[in-house]
């Protein structure tokens, strides 16, 4: 349950910070180790249970990571509008700060 556990934590992570690799890893032993549990003899549904959870952590996780780098690809993330918006801010207050006079006198016009 350590690993479901842990994988849970990361829901709190931002997906940029998560590997896609080890979450895919995740997964695939989930799904594997869930199905050899219910074909052995005799059958472990409590470990069936945990490899089960195991791969829908990594299921979930798997998605926010491809959601978010589908979303830095298209140019839609929250970042790149974040950096757009400080990168106007600084444009704007780069003219008051270069010439303060004219920017008053432009505000007062």
């Amino acid at each position: 349950w350590a690993l479901v556990l842990a994988g849970v934590s990361d829901f709190y992570r931002p997906a940029e910070k998560l590997s896609l690799t080890q979450n895919l890893a995740l997964t695939a032993t989930g799904a594997i180790w869930t199905r050899w549990c219910l074909i052995i003899k005799p059958r472990n549904v409590l470990l069936a249970a945990v490899n089960f959870f195991l791969g829908c952590v990594g299921v979930v996780q798997v998605s926010r990571i491809l959601t978010w780098q589908q979303s830095v690809k298209n140019g839609t993330a929250p970042e790149v509008i974040e950096q757009d918006a400080m990168d106007a801010v600084r444009t704007a207050t780069g003219g008051i700060q270069e010439n303060p006079e004219a920017a008053s006198k432009n505000a007062i016009q």
